[in-house]
């Protein structure tokens, strides 16, 4: 064993224990885990080096005019062959199997779905949504759209109306599948104001509200076959909304190309092989419950589990337990969690399928990847990736030694390196920008455009795009160094993004909810380091005159932050007349945090003066 040097965020510990650039460097071994079977990574550096995104493309089979569809390859293919009778989703509920669909009945009902779309005149081109829990309506729904050639959109059932609402607009979503409790309560007021939404699906049973269909009335009318249509490569398959620091949602636009980077990155990196069983417990409304939680996996012909119950301990491993699970994609909050927990319960469990375990949402706490080896004799595997990459791009592989606290190392097929910054903190604004050549330096992360799965665009904004690329990169807005053997280190974000138990929350959300509240004046949100959601959402909030701070308005802020934003809203509320603000008026949520953590001020040669 060598000892490394893990690089934590300034956030990771009190303030009070790290240096004076926020930087604390810890001490860890490095562990070598063998997988009990060959992992199909042998040797990262010839793998990496011979590896070819046209030859990958060719082993998806595709069309004979060459045209590629995700659905297609993740269900049709496998339902005329040999894993036609294996099942391909297995749906659990409230301590029980709910459904459990084969690969030759999930391409009947996802049939059943494209024909419903076309039948309603919304077939290909059109945008679907859904606002569901985890239950085999939305699966079907997903693969039906896109093999119907629509725009799958997947959105967070949690979410509260007005971000429910901000989506369906800015995506001009066509088609909403959704139950009648969400509806009623996060869409119905709105419709009105909804002028590309022609369609609702309710799923379940209860009556009908006005102008809506039954999902499953309108499923059993229709035809379970169905020719998957033909889409190009670069047509458009994926919208994901994903928050910004300033500004309205970002829809983020895939093609049906991506899922090449989808099927290599589940089997290099997950380890993915036919036959496994496979549980993501990453909800389908993030881009980590679509590619990884339906396509990926589905494209490498597992028996995908998944779970409609919140998080129970207990729960998690009994379905560990029962299910025989072999490769488990899970996030840092519920490894948390379990830790929480002790690993002597994990022991109570029979995990001896579990092969493979692996992290995706934010960086993996050093001291979580070696506590995996605790619980279940193995470590943990943290991955790297964001909405916009549409896939994995840095890994920790199956038999490759990892370093407590590292990302790993880049996808084959995918150039990663770190870049200078501007003075603003940005390498975008840097002319002639440069590879940084020394090891350990701080810099923006950055990515050779070409992957499949790669972001084709921003949605009607084209010019927000464009300001993702400088000088033929990708730039990530992430800050990384990397080491004298290519493992990467995060360091933190450019930008204030929110990552609170593995969702990802704009402030300028946040408090554009908030301030639609009577008492409201103004707010700042930030993200304050919690230990088991990595960051809680706290608001600083400016009062109206004539309102009084005190206990009963912070608790009703609290709950009208909810009832807007469901899981999105603040935590905590700090009553403050005066928030800092640039001269151009602007709330400094960087000198928030900063006073809120006890860091360095920084350059506040900005700051506008209170009055």
């Amino acid at each position: 064993m060598t000892l490394v040097l893990v690089q934590l965020g300034r956030q990771s510990l009190p303030a009070a224990s790290l240096p004076g650039d926020g930087i604390c460097m810890v001490a860890f071994e490095e562990i070598d885990h063998a997988p009990n079977r060959a992992p199909l990574i042998g040797d990262y550096e010839r793998t990496y080096a011979e590896f070819d995104w046209s030859v990958e493309r060719k082993v998806l089979p595709g069309f004979a005019d060459g045209a590629l569809n995700m659905a297609y390859e993740a269900v049709d293919r496998h339902a005329d062959g040999p894993l036609a009778d294996v099942v391909a989703l297995r749906c659990l509920g409230k301590g029980e199997l709910q459904t459990a669909l084969t690969y030759r009945e999930l391409r009947a009902v996802t049939n059943q779905f494209a024909w419903v779309l076309f039948e309603l005149g919304v077939g290909r081109g059109a945008r679907v949504c859904t606002l569901l829990n985890r239950g085999p309506e939305l699966y079907i729904a997903a693969l039906g759209t896109l093999k119907a050639g629509g725009v799958y959109c997947p959105l967070f059932p949690a979410f509260g109306p007005e971000p429910v609402q901000e989506r369906l607009a800015l995506g001009e979503i066509n088609v909403l599948v959704t139950t009648r409790e969400a509806y009623e309560r996060k869409v119905a007021d709105a419709w009105a104001r909804l002028p590309s939404l022609k369609y609702v699906l309710i799923v379940g049973e209860a009556p009908l509200p006005e102008n809506t269909l039954s999902f499953w009335a309108q499923m059993r009318g229709a035809d379970d076959t169905f020719a998957c249509v033909h889409t190009q490569p670069s047509d458009p398959a994926l919208l994901h909304f994903t928050s910004g620091t300033t500004g309205k949602p970002k829809g983020a636009i895939h093609v049906h190309e991506a899922v090449v980077a989808h099927h290599v990155t589940s089997e290099f990196s997950l380890d993915l092989r036919p036959g496994d069983v496979y549980w993501c417990t990453a909800d389908p409304g993030w881009v980590t419950g679509t590619s990884y939680g339906i396509i990926g996996p589905l494209t490498c012909g597992v028996t995908i589990v998944t779970d409609t119950e919140d998080f129970d301990a207990r729960r998690w491993y009994e379905i560990l337990q029962q299910q025989r699970v072999n490769v488990w994609y899970t996030a840092p909050t519920a490894v948390r969690l379990l830790m929480r927990s002790g690993a002597d319960l994990a022991h109570h469990y029979d995990l001896s399928a579990l092969r493979h375990v692996v992290s995706v949402g934010e960086p993996l706490n050093p001291e979580a990847v070696i506590w995996g080896n605790e619980a279940f004799g193995m470590p943990i595997h943290d991955t790297w990736w964001q909405t916009e990459t549409g896939a994995i791009m840095i890994s920790n592989y199956p038999g490759m030694p990892i370093r407590p606290g590292s990302m790993g190392r880049p996808i084959p097929g995918v150039e990663a390196a770190i870049l200078r910054q501007g003075e603003d903190g940005r390498a975008s604004v840097v002319e002639g920008l440069v590879q940084e050549e020394a090891v350990d330096q701080v810099g923006e992360l950055a990515l050779r455009p070409g992957w499949p799965s790669m972001f084709r665009g921003y949605l009607n904004e084209e010019t927000r795009y464009e300001k993702c690329f400088a000088d033929g990169w990708y730039l990530t807005g992430d800050l990384a160094r990397r080491d004298s053997d290519g493992y990467y280190w995060f360091v933190g974000r450019a930008d204030d993004v929110i990552k609170s138990a593995g969702h990802l929350v704009g402030p300028f959300e946040v408090e554009s909810a908030l301030m639609e509240h009577a008492a409201v004046a103004e707010v700042g949100v930030i993200g304050k380091p919690d230990p088991v959601a990595g960051q809680l959402v706290k608001a600083f909030v400016t009062l109206k005159d004539g309102y009084v701070a005190d206990e009963s308005l912070r608790r009703e802020l609290i709950a009208f932050g909810r009832r807007r934003l469901g899981v999105l809203a603040p935590r905590e509320i700090t009553f403050d007349q005066h928030l800092p603000h640039t001269r151009s008026g602007k709330v400094m949520r960087r000198l928030l945090k900063a006073r809120e953590l006890g860091l360095p001020e920084g350059d506040t040669s900005t700051v506008e003066a209170p009055l």
